[in-house]
């Protein structure tokens, strides 16, 4: 969590730097669902065999994620973290957690409305927490896209409706208390679908 947030700070203040100019510096929050795909070991299709369970357990999850950044007319530039969480079945448990810079172009289709499209990087932290199974973690690297539409509603607010698409290489353990490691997990990639409030200042 330390490396988190050592993170978080390095990437906001890079962002303050790149946005020195920008005429607008916005904080807002995001609620969104996630839905993760987890590639198996050969040996965990062994020891764990039939459908991946997985990749039922972050599927439609609430996420919720704070940003900050800059905007100018033409892009804006933020760094955001996110949280998501969920269990399946019999007692299967992830937790992700996104430290991402991001960076769009903005479309202007009204006075008020604007499309967006960008790309994003950064790091993932994915944990096991599943019961019965040795806790693990890992931080790995991301690199996704998105896309979608940003409303202005006043001088200081703003909403939003987007699309993430992520590929990540985080990966855990997967080993049963008493017994051993079973095999492993990786985190290949995520889709999300989010809702975002921004105030600008």
């Amino acid at each position: 969590m330390k490396t988190l947030q050592t993170l978080a700070i390095a990437t906001s203040l890079s962002l303050v730097t790149l946005g020195a100019h920008a005429a607008d510096n916005f904080a807002g929050l995001t609620w969104g669902k996630s839905t993760s795909n987890i590639d198996r070991s050969s040996t965990l299709k062994q020891n764990m065999a039939g459908p991946n369970r997985f990749d039922d357990v972050i599927k439609n999850s609430g996420t919720w994620g704070v940003r900050a950044g800059q905007m100018t007319d033409e892009a804006r530039y933020y760094a955001t973290y996110e949280n998501v969480s969920d269990d399946y079945g019999n007692g299967l448990k992830l937790r992700k957690q996104n430290l991402i810079g991001s960076y769009d172009v903005f479309l202007p289709v009204g006075d008020s409305t604007r499309l967006f499209g960008g790309a994003s990087a950064g790091l993932t932290k994915l944990e096991n927490e599943s019961s019965g199974y040795s806790r693990d973690s890992d931080i790995g690297y991301l690199v996704g896209l998105q896309a979608g539409v940003l409303q202005r509603v006043s001088d200081n607010a703003s909403v939003e409706a987007g699309y993430r698409y992520l590929r990540s290489n985080a990966g855990t353990e997967v080993a049963e208390r008493g017994v051993g490691k079973v095999g492993s997990i990786d985190l290949h990639s995520t889709g999300q679908a989010y809702l975002g409030v921004n105030y600008h200042f």
